[in-house]
């Protein structure tokens, strides 16, 4: 008696929209780029196995887990809609690198939070609304960044491009996105913590910028729904983070350089870093920018190994899946 939900890495920001606009993106190869979460009935209380590449990179008391937060949080939502609590066994295999720009902790707290819903729809004949879940989710999210936003886990839940509205009762709308398009993901094997990039930020901005930031935004949506490509990347530029985290990216200068000069569309920060993302609609050219970015981007330790990687992806329309 058990369920497992993937849930796939995404682009926070996607450069235009800081903490407002966000895109699920999966490996064109099949490579599950995410964290899963399976949840099996327990006869001896609740637990938490951590497993996978990245598992060494979290707590190790599996109370100070964000899973375990959200099983948490899932259970007194059970409680507060009169529903027994079931006794579970948690595994969460950590495929995703902590601080990397990717969603990390998003992947994590829509797997669990999916998870559990799916378990207790299976077995227990209940499941939370699509609302709701997406709810719990930012409140978890929240926990980690240290504010609100629903950029990553937005389109880690719900798939695709997600844009954040101002509607508590609503969340978030689906944008059309470029399937056609590939988007190149280096991650070059370093940590970012996404508190610490947001603390580099200016706590004001100036009035050009604002209005710089609000156009390049509303031409991006515009073009989205006309599905004008040329004019949606054009504007894919980030006046608000980027000028400030690039600093922090080692190599991140050069390699825009070499990406826009080689006629890539857009080059961006993905979320707060340090993984970088480029995005052509020319599979030759995707496999040429990956192989530039697996040699020129990618960090190596002192040992000469790096636990870095580059996927060429395109968008994942899916969201957060129950796995077979």
């Amino acid at each position: 008696m058990s369920v497992s939900v993937f849930a796939p890495a995404s682009i926070g920001n996607v450069s235009v929209g800081f903490d407002v606009l966000g895109l699920a993106v999966r490996p064109i190869d099949g490579t599950l780029l995410g964290d899963v979460v399976t949840v099996t009935h327990s006869n001896s209380g609740d637990q938490l196995t951590v497993i996978g590449d990245f598992a060494q990179k979290l707590p190790s008391d599996s109370k100070d887990n964000i899973v375990w937060q959200c099983l948490l949080l899932f259970n007194q939502q059970l409680v507060a809609h009169q529903q027994d609590v079931a006794q579970v066994k948690i595994t969460l295999d950590k495929r995703m690198p902590v601080g990397s720009g990717l969603g990390s902790s998003a992947c994590s707290v829509v797997a669990a939070v999916a998870g559990l819903n799916a378990f207790y729809q299976k077995y227990h004949d209940f499941s939370f609304a699509e609302q709701e879940l997406l709810e719990m989710m930012g409140k978890m999210e929240a926990k980690i960044s240290g504010s609100l936003h629903y950029d990553n886990v937005a389109p880690c839940f719900l798939g695709g491009m997600q844009l954040m509205v101002p509607d508590h009762t609503i969340i978030s709308r689906s944008l059309p996105a470029f399937e056609d398009c590939y988007y190149i993901m280096a991650y070059p094997g370093i940590e970012v913590s996404t508190k610490a990039a947001r603390e580099i930020l200016p706590v004001a901005y100036a009035r050009a910028d604002v209005i710089s930031f609000g156009q390049n935004l509303a031409t991006f949506v515009d073009a989205c729904h006309r599905h004008d490509k040329a004019q949606a990347f054009s504007v894919l530029k980030d006046v608000i983070a980027e000028p400030y985290r690039q600093a922090i990216l080692p190599g991140y200068s050069d390699a825009v350089k070499y990406l826009t000069e080689s006629g890539c569309l857009a080059v961006g920060i993905s979320g707060s870093g340090p993984t970088l993302f480029c995005v052509t609609d020319d599979f030759n050219k995707a496999q040429q920018f990956a192989s530039w970015l697996n040699e020129n981007y990618l960090q190596t330790s002192a040992t000469g190994t790096s636990e870095g990687f580059v996927h060429i992806c395109q968008t994942d329309s899916q969201g957060a899946v129950t796995l077979p």
